[in-house]
């Protein structure tokens, strides 16, 4: 983890450290970014799953799969970011950490996308901790759970 500095980030980008610094001011400020950006994807992804006919639960419960490109692309994108969260360094005070402003404000949009489709706030929720959960087992590398089992949950969450 010590080797997610603003030097190796820089060096990486092929930037100088002052570069990388007057776009982000800060270690914190290069992960919200990062956040961000991955809230963006994720939200065009949504965007085109809802064109070609999917509901947003179905999107957020979607399972990614680690021998397809896209998703271990994904995946390690996020294991990436997580792995980087875990080195800001200096105290969190949550009301003025911006990494942990831009989770929330990505984790709401989410939830604001589920809310608006799912008029019971209550299935809303379970469909969203169980979508975190099948995301949470993907990115710790876990067995994924049985394909033909999954769909029946996602068919009872989804009262079909």
């Amino acid at each position: 983890m010590s080797q997610v500095t603003l030097e190796n980030v820089a060096a990486e980008a092929g930037v100088s450290k002052g570069g990388l610094l007057y776009h982000f001011k800060s270690k914190d400020a290069l992960l919200a970014g990062l956040i961000r950006r991955l809230g963006e994807r994720a939200d065009h992804q949504l965007k085109t799953a809802v064109d070609q006919g999917k509901s947003v639960a179905e999107w957020y419960l979607q399972t990614p799969h680690p021998d397809n490109e896209t998703d271990a692309l994904e995946l390690a994108l996020y294991r990436s970011m997580l792995a980087a969260m875990r080195t800001v360094d200096g105290p969190h005070a949550t009301d003025e950490d911006e990494t942990d402003r831009a989770l929330s404000e990505v984790m709401d949009a989410w939830k604001a996308g589920l809310d608006s489709e799912i008029h019971d706030p209550i299935q809303a929720e379970i469909v969203r901790l169980v979508g975190d959960g099948v995301y949470l087992r993907a990115l710790l590398g876990m067995p994924q759970v049985d394909p033909d089992t999954y769909q029946q949950v996602v068919a009872r969450l989804l009262g079909r």
